[in-house]
């Protein structure tokens, strides 16, 4: 096994066998590949591409870099996993209502990555919140919950975080295959039974057009699936916020709301929640109408509440989270509405640009070791169509002071058109499977 080998048949447009690019991983993980190798592995894989089967074996290398759990429960091991978007607080849902249906879900999620928001960083805005938690930690909630949200420890495809630091300066990070590799390594050391991929596309995704987001999900699905894991992806719309609301603590709130029962505060994140938790229990031989009606009962019987409010306990949190959420929440010292400079119809919404707001607002980090403001954001977002009049509320801004707070106001007024009469499209673009 020789580094310059593998390199040098990517360079050539050829394939390394499946054990080289297995070695390559490891050698990342060990160090026997070097900061050069490695990037100029990145590189030759940006110019020319792995086929399938080579990236099917490097995600496994990557995956087999660190621990792999395994687990001996009475249901399935499921997991679900987004590609990013603005308002996308999903997974606090998902997980619970999944696990009221009799699945377990170790769900391993990052923090806030560019202009979008983190899972890890929406949990942490409940005071007391731990998300670094042992292995041996994770087993337990997991097994006695059914779900747990948690950071990754540094024992989990530790390939993978090696390669994205050096892809991260060298501009190696757009790539189909690489991204492939690096998402899915982690989530297969996770040692799910069945994953449930949601690939968004617009103004407020990494991935703005149908066809790219298509390309990513056949990439994904068709990896993971040779891998060994159930995999399907659903393709959605992000050219507006999902939920109503943007920045942590304020996507906790609505995701409180809807586990409370009340789909109609966020009628997109409701949909797209039921939507995938019926995709990976109908993956796991459930008929598709039984898995809806699970979900819903999930959702209307308080039970994904109850798991939600476990977990968070488990977690650290404050035991009656389910009860008085409306306490715990922190909430920014101005507050106030962004109104429309005209009036017309919610043309166009730059999901992208208020996602950035929020981060400038401290919502999000702009270098590493930025602290977050958990209750900063955006709540009462408008939708597209919408009618408003010329001082209607197009949002409410939540900022740590005034300055801030006008600088914010103008930029959300600059990112939100307001024109000629405009429909939502359907929210689920295109299944993968």
């Amino acid at each position: 096994m020789d580094a310059r080998a593998v390199i040098a048949a990517v360079r050539k447009h050829e394939t390394p066998p499946p054990e080289a690019l297995v070695w390559f991983a490891q050698g990342l993980a060990s160090g026997a590949v070097s900061d050069a190798q490695a990037g100029a592995f990145a590189m030759a894989v940006v110019l020319n591409g792995l086929s399938q089967e080579g990236r099917v074996a490097l995600t496994q290398g990557m995956r087999d870099s660190g621990d792999v759990l395994s687990w001996d429960l009475p249901g399935p091991v499921l997991d679900k996993h987004s590609t990013g978007g603005v308002g996308d607080c999903v997974s606090l849902i998902l997980a619970p209502v999944l696990a009221a249906c009799g699945a377990y879900v170790p769900m391993i999620s990052g923090r806030g990555l560019g202009h979008t928001g983190g899972t890890l960083d929406k949990l942490e805005a409940i005071p007391g919140v731990d998300v670094n938690v042992p292995e041996r930690r994770l087993r337990l909630i997991t097994r006695e919950v059914g779900c747990a949200i948690v950071g990754a420890s540094t024992t989990i495809a530790p390939a993978d975080r090696r390669l994205y630091a050096i892809r991260d300066v060298t501009a190696t990070v757009e790539s189909v295959d690489l991204i492939t590799a690096s998402i899915l390594s982690k989530k297969l050391a996770a040692g799910l039974e069945g994953l449930v991929l949601d690939v968004k596309c617009g103004s407020g995704a990494f991935m703005k057009t149908h066809e790219d987001a298509k390309t990513l999900a056949q990439a994904l699905v068709s990896t993971a699936n040779g891998a060994g894991c159930k995999t399907a992806a659903l393709i959605t719309d992000m050219n507006q916020p999902l939920a109503p609301a943007l920045g942590n603590a304020l996507e906790v709130a609505i995701c409180m709301e809807v586990l409370s029962g009340n789909a109609a505060v966020a009628p997109r994140l409701h949909e797209l929640t039921v939507s995938l938790c019926v995709q990976v229990l109908a993956m796991q031989g459930a008929h598709p109408d039984d898995a809806l009606d699970k979900v819903r009962d999930a959702l209307s019987s308080g039970a994904a509440m109850e798991r939600f409010a476990h977990m968070i306990a488990a977690l650290g949190g404050p035991p009656d989270m389910a009860q008085d959420w409306h306490t715990h929440l922190p909430k920014a010292p101005v507050v106030g509405e962004v109104t429309a400079p005209q009036s017309g119809y919610i043309s166009a919404i730059d999901g992208e640009a208020l996602g950035l707001i929020v981060v400038g607002l401290g919502g999000g980090r702009q270098v590493e070791t930025d602290q977050i403001d958990p209750a900063v954001g955006l709540s009462e977002v408008v939708s597209l169509g919408q009618v408003v009049q010329r001082g209607d509320p197009l949002c409410v801004l939540h900022a740590a002071d005034e300055d801030s707070a006008m600088a914010a106001a103008q930029a959300i007024q600059a990112a939100i058109t307001i024109g000629a009469k405009a429909s939502q499209g359907p929210l689920v673009l295109e299944g993968v499977s």
